[in-house]
C-alpha cells in the first residue's frame, strides 16, 4: 500500500521557527493514573513503567497524566505534580528513559480548580465510601474556582480573588520552568474537561462580574495570562500546546465557534499544538461512539495556519480509522487513550496493519509480528 500517513514523520513548529520532529503521528493521550500512594505528588516507578511501555510500543509523543502546578490543583491526593524540586528530579529520570527509546515527551500542566480534592477514580474506591470530595478529616483541602457553582456536585469551591489569580499565574510559570529543567520537549496546558481553565472559559461555570468574567474577552483572560506567564520562562525552541474542550454539549455553554476563535488567538500567542476533546462542565449530554470528537478537531484545523499540529481524540481505536482521519485532512495526528491502556503496543500493531515500520526496542525482536 501507499506510505501510511499515520506513520509518516511530522515536525511540530515552535515559536523560534524550528520544531520538534516526531517519528510518527500516533500520540499517547494524557490519562490520570492515580498511582501516588505517598500523596506527595512525586512520580515513581508506576509512571516510569507506564510511559516507558508506551515508548516501547511505538508512540511518538507521550503526554503525561494531568500534572498539578500547585498542591491544591490536584484532582485527587494520588495525583502527580511539579510544584517542587523533588517532583522535578523524579520526572527528569522518566524523561531520560523515554528519550532513550526514541519517543518525545510532553507534560500536561493542570489545575483542577473546583474539581480538585476528590477521591481517586479507581475501581473499588466508591465501594469503600470513597467518592466525591475528600473531607478535611481525611486530608481534603479547600478548592478554588472562577465562581461558585453547583455544577460539580462536590464540596463548595471558593471564587478566586485577584490575589489568588496572580499567585496561580506564578504557579503556572514556576511549573513550566521546572518542566524545562526536567527535560520535557513540550508543554500541554490542560484547558479542558471542566478543570480550572475551562471553569473560567465556560459561561456555565463563570459568573464573575470583574475583568475575568462576563464577555468572551474576560472569560479567556485567565488562560491567556497563564500562557503569557508560561511563555516568559518556557524556551522558544520548545513546543507549546493545549488541550481544549471544543464543546460543553450544553445549550448556553462553551461551543466550537468560541473554540475556533480562541485557537486562532492562542496560535498568535505561540501555541502550535492543539488537542481537541470536549465536555466536563456539568453532566455529559453529548454524542458518543467511534471518533465522536473528530469534527471538533477538523473545525479547528481548518481555521488555523497550515503549520499548526492538531490532534483528534476520543473513540479512536483502530489503525484504519486513525489513518482515515489523517488522509482526509481532519487532523494532523491522533491521540490514543483507552486503546493504549489496553494495548501499550497499539502503535506498533497499527504499523503492522498499515504496512509501516515498527518501533519496538531491539530487546523485543523475537516478539515481532
Amino acid at each position: 500500500m501507499a506510505q501510511s500517513k499515520l506513520f509518516s514523520p511530522v515536525t511540530i513548529p515552535t515559536r523560534r521557527g524550528d520544531g520538534l520532529t516526531l517519528r510518527n503521528r500516533a500520540v499517547l493521550a494524557p490519562m490520570c493514573q492515580y498511582a501516588v500512594e505517598a500523596r506527595d505528588g512525586i512520580p515513581h516507578s508506576w509512571q516510569l513503567v507506564h510511559l516507558g511501555s508506551m515508548a516501547h510500543g511505538g508512540f511518538s509523543l507521550l503526554h503525561t497524566e494531568a500534572t498539578a502546578v500547585a498542591a491544591e490543583g490536584r484532582i485527587s491526593d494520588k495525583d502527580v505534580g511539579i510544584w517542587n524540586t523533588e517532583q522535578e528530579q523524579a520526572w527528569a529520570g522518566i524523561v531520560d528513559y523515554v528519550h532513550g527509546h526514541g519517543a518525545r515527551i510532553s507534560i500536561q500542566l493542570a489545575h483542577a480548580g473546583a474539581k480538585a480534592s476528590t477521591y481517586a477514580w479507581l475501581p473499588g474506591e466508591a465501594g469503600q465510601g470513597r467518592s466525591g470530595s475528600i473531607p478535611r478529616s481525611d486530608g481534603g483541602w479547600q478548592t478554588v474556582t472562577s465562581s461558585d457553582s453547583e455544577l460539580y456536585g462536590l464540596a463548595p469551591a471558593e471564587s478566586m480573588t485577584r490575589e489568588q489569580i496572580q499567585r496561580s499565574l506564578r504557579d503556572w510559570a514556576a511549573a513550566a520552568q521546572r518542566a524545562d529543567q526536567a527535560g520535557f520537549d513540550a508543554i500541554q496546558i490542560h484547558g479542558a474537561h471542566g478543570y480550572l481553565i475551562h471553569q473560567f472559559l465556560s459561561p456555565l461555570s463563570n459568573r464573575r462580574t470583574d475583568e475575568y468574567g462576563g464577555s468572551y474577552e474576560n472569560r479567556t483572560r485567565y488562560l491567556k495570562e497563564a500562557l503569557a506567564a508560561i511563555s516568559e520562562v518556557w524556551p522558544a525552541q520548545k513546543v507549546l500546546g493545549i488541550r481544549l474542550s471544543g464543546e460543553d454539549w450544553v445549550q448556553g455553554g462553551w461551543g466550537i465557534a468560541e473554540t475556533v476563535r480562541l485557537a486562532g488567538e492562542l496560535y498568535d500567542q505561540g501555541i502550535r499544538a492543539f488537542d481537541l476533546s470536549s465536555a466536563g462542565i456539568g453532566p455529559f449530554r453529548g454524542p458518543s461512539g467511534p471518533g465522536y470528537q473528530i469534527p471538533l478537531a477538523a473545525a479547528v484545523k481548518q481555521s488555523l495556519p497550515a503549520d499548526a499540529f492538531v490532534t483528534a481524540v476520543g473513540g479512536i481505536t483502530q489503525a484504519v480509522q486513525a489513518e482515515q482521519v489523517l488522509v482526509t485532512g481532519q487532523a494532523d495526528g491522533v491521540s490514543i487513550g483507552r486503546a493504549a491502556l489496553g494495548d501499550p503496543q497499539w502503535a506498533n500493531r497499527a504499523a503492522e496493519r498499515l504496512g509501516a515500520e515498527k518501533a519496538y526496542p531491539p530487546h523485543y525482536w523475537r516478539g515481532r509480528w
